[in-house]
């Protein structure tokens, strides 16, 4: 398949500057508040990954977030570099989002002392479609927070606003 450069912000994984062709560019929406709260629960949860589920709205080119919810890590022998969410925070987070008219529209995890860009890992586990929001935190704080999503086996970046 051939990729087309584009004039955006949307960068594969590799960081390279393109779009797949049958992927539209989107945009995915976070309030302040909420980010506000990703950003607390990240620090608290450093230096392990801390991860959980993204409920909103989800149109082709946007995705609306209007709640988080936090999973625990059952990943204890490398919570420092892996997360594996919790299936009951999933099953919890579905009944809240139907409950609300909403859906599941993705996944949030971070990455301790690491960059905001998905992993080996992060890509295996991906379901496409789903945006992955992905944290970079240190000691000091969140130092980049950028969303994902998989399609046609490769991580688009999305435009978190």
């Amino acid at each position: 398949m051939t990729a087309r450069k584009v004039t955006d912000n949307t960068r594969s994984a590799n960081g390279s500057a393109f779009r797949h062709p049958s992927a539209p560019a989107r945009r995915l929406c976070l309030g302040a508040g909420l980010r506000a709260r990703l950003e607390v629960l990240a620090r608290a949860g450093y230096p392990e990954e801390v991860c959980g589920l993204l409920l909103g709205r989800c149109t082709e080119n946007q995705v609306e977030v209007l709640e988080l919810v936090l999973a625990r890590n059952l990943n204890r022998e490398r919570a420092r570099d892996r997360y594996e969410l919790d299936p009951e925070a999933f099953l919890s987070a579905d009944t809240q989002a139907r409950e609300h008219g909403w859906e599941v529209v993705g996944i949030w995890h971070t990455h301790p002392d690491h960059p905001a860009r998905p992993s080996a890992t992060d890509r295996a586990r991906a379901w496409e479609g789903w945006s992955y929001v992905i944290m970079s935190v240190s000691r000091s704080g969140v130092a980049d927070l950028r969303s994902w999503r998989l399609h046609a086996g490769d991580f688009i970046e999305e435009v978190a606003k």
